[in-house]
């Protein structure tokens, strides 16, 4: 359901866009391929007297990361088709090597922020990062239920507790995992 229309009249400025594509590779690794577009709705004047046209990106970058079965990345990659202050920006790309090594479920927007604060990356590439832990866990998701055995049941499933839909006292809980429900007025599980 899209969102209603606006009760007052407006005019269009800027539209972001980011896209992630996810793979699985034959060598039993996984590529997510994230885009970020920033496209202004004008044309302005840049330093120069250049015209930025309407419609052509302000920022349009690509990160590609390689994943092991652990979410560790084991390949990073970015590249930009388009830049504010073009080769200035895009001199960094090379430096989101650094997200080597880093897991994707074990505090990595923390750990991007450390490596890649203020001037020691680019704003806009960080951003694109962020999304990433997410995807990587719905790229996963059909290997883990595949992979589950009966024996792991006895843990807690790793999504529970990670959004207000996934409460233990909410009904998505009580009805998809009843076993984990907790009932809200202190009784139990039902």
């Amino acid at each position: 359901m899209p969102l209603p229309p606006s009760d007052v009249a407006r005019e269009p400025l800027h539209t972001r866009t980011v896209k992630v594509n996810s793979f699985v590779r034959e060598d039993g690794l996984w590529d997510l391929e994230a885009e970020l577009i920033d496209l202004k709705a004008y044309s302005f004047q840049k330093q120069g007297g250049v015209t930025h046209p309407v419609g052509a990106p302000i920022h349009h970058m690509h990160l590609r990361i390689t994943i092991d079965a652990e979410f560790t990345i084991t390949d990073a990659v970015a590249v930009y088709d388009a830049a504010p202050y073009g080769e200035n920006c895009a001199c960094i790309a090379d430096d989101y090597k650094k997200l080597v090594g880093l897991n994707l479920l074990r505090k990595f927007r923390d750990a991007v922020r450390a490596r890649f604060a203020r001037t020691a990356g680019c704003t806009h590439m960080t951003e694109l990062s962020y999304v990433l832990p997410t995807v990587a866990i719905q790229t996963m998701a059909n290997r883990r239920r595949q992979d589950a055995e009966p024996q792991n049941q006895q843990k807690r499933p790793f999504q529970l507790e990670g959004c207000h839909a996934l409460r233990l006292t909410g009904p998505v809980v009580k009805t998809f995992y009843p076993v984990w429900y907790v009932d809200p007025q202190g009784s139990g599980s039902e």
